[in-house]
């Protein structure tokens, strides 16, 4: 897609805010720094476990029985394949297992990569893909599906354990006939702002940075945590159209849309200079 601004740019980038969660914020600044961009890395959503592991060990005892697990991110898969240590006997790679496994974009199937999973049992969009996202991923795999299948989705929870997400992806499985469970493997939670920070993000709103979003959910902290900010002099480059929309509402000055791949990033950013 091409990407679009609400404003014009406004000057020189002085830094860019990075605020995935904090493992991958900090492969990001490195790949920014790498291509000569002053980053930073202020996550917006914390990782943890959940308190109840009891589901997610069930899952892999039957993992066989499902025809795809899906997995919306690597945080999914680091949780969820944590499980496997207490089930040795459970190999996925196994050629009795024909479970698929389903990534919304590419940074999910690399992890599932680096977990031993071979490339073969993977879905996920195509590296030319306008977005990483369910929709992408229904266009690969919806032929895949038959009534009666049974389709495991791996995600994230609130700071209460509830699923937290859009239900999209699993209304069309719905529709197709699949049987849908849900799995939460993890926790997203709202960072803990010290005083420096909170103070450092405020200034971040009007002194040139611009900041990378890749959730909605990282925006909606954000506005919690500066409740009062003016946001009209902060720009902002966005993963997603919704994350941009999102960030337009909180009174961003300037969004600009971007695919969320490194290149396409970069590209944006220097487009704001």
């Amino acid at each position: 897609m091409s990407d679009r601004s609400t404003a014009s740019s406004g000057g020189p980038v002085s830094r860019v805010v990075v605020t995935r969660p904090a493992r991958e914020a900090r492969r990001w600044v490195a790949q920014l720094q790498e291509r000569g961009i002053d980053a930073v890395a202020l996550p917006l959503i914390d990782i943890g476990p959940v308190d109840d592991r009891y589901p997610l060990q069930e899952a892999w005892r039957r993992l066989g029985d499902y025809a795809a697990v899906m997995f919306v991110s690597a945080n999914a898969v680091e949780h969820f394949l944590k499980e496997k240590e207490v089930l040795p006997s459970v190999k996925w790679c196994c050629p009795a297992i024909k479970t698929r496994a389903w990534a919304t974009g590419p940074g999910t199937a690399q992890a599932l990569l680096q977990a031993g999973l071979a490339r073969t049992q993977i879905d996920a969009p195509g590296d030319d893909a306008r977005q990483f996202d369910s929709e992408a991923l229904w266009a690969r795999v919806c032929t895949q599906v038959h009534p009666g299948q049974r389709v495991l989705m791996v995600r994230g929870g609130d700071a209460t354990g509830q699923g937290a997400g859009r239900d999209w992806l699993a209304d069309q499985l719905a529709a197709a006939g699949a049987q849908v469970e849900r799995l939460i493997a993890y926790r997203r939670l709202p960072p803990a702002f010290a005083g420096d920070q909170r103070a450092w993000a405020q200034e971040a709103a009007s002194d040139g940075s611009v900041w990378l979003f890749s959730s909605s959910e990282a925006v909606g902290h954000l506005a919690a945590l500066c409740p009062a900010q003016d946001w009209s002099r902060a720009r902002a480059v966005a993963t997603h159209p919704r994350i941009a929309e999102t960030a337009r509402r909180l009174g961003f000055g300037v969004v600009c849309e971007s695919r969320p791949t490194l290149d396409a990033v970069v590209s944006s950013i220097k487009s704001l200079e």
